[in-house]
């Protein structure tokens, strides 16, 4: 019988929260089945597995991540635009750990053509039009700048800042200020 309640949207809700609170990794039907107070059988009625919510959990954070960049990006263009898209990505990461983490799970090709990460590759793409870059210089900083925000953020939130006494906003606005004069430096026009 199925629980009242219980809905695959639900549970990766729940699971999203769950990896907030516990980390990623952490994230399995076991421990969601231990929130609702049920056993885990009978969750699997809603998910296949612990990978199965994982991929869900990916999915949702990829599209509500993707959610906040494209209103953030509304109506900008060049450095407003960078420093609005970037600031988005840490955000989202400092808000929702966990999820910020699902964002990075590796995804079959079927899967993430059908997902928001294609979303987030079109909106970097957008904001840099605002650069006037062509190809391939266009995919190379696609891959910059994911590279620099990800790399920024995931060292952030493992506290690889905190041995100094720069705060981490101050490195953070300079290297949003050096992203986009190298983008600028790189335009065709």
């Amino acid at each position: 019988m199925v629980r009242v309640g219980l809905t695959p949207e639900r549970l990766t809700r729940a699971g999203a929260e769950l990896a907030d609170e516990v980390g990623f990794d952490q994230v399995t039907v076991s421990a969601l089945a231990r929130r609702f107070d049920v056993k885990a059988a009978s969750l699997y009625s809603h998910v296949k597995s612990s990978q199965d919510l994982k991929i869900r959990i990916a999915l949702f954070a990829l599209e509500e991540l993707a959610d906040r960049a494209s209103e953030a990006l509304a109506g900008r263009a060049g450095r407003d635009a960078l420093v609005a898209f970037a600031d988005t990505y840490r955000d989202y990461a400092r808000q929702h750990p966990g999820r910020y983490e699902a964002t990075r799970l590796r995804l079959d090709s079927e899967t993430a053509a059908a997902s928001a990460g294609v979303r987030h590759a079109q909106m970097t793409r957008a904001l840099l039009r605002g650069y006037h870059l062509t190809e391939p210089d266009q995919t190379h900083a696609v891959r910059m700048l994911g590279s620099v925000f990800h790399g920024f953020v995931s060292l952030e939130l493992a506290g690889g800042f905190s041995h100094t006494e720069v705060d981490s906003q101050e490195s953070w606005l300079w290297t949003l200020d050096s992203l986009d004069a190298l983008l600028r430096q790189r335009s065709t026009l």
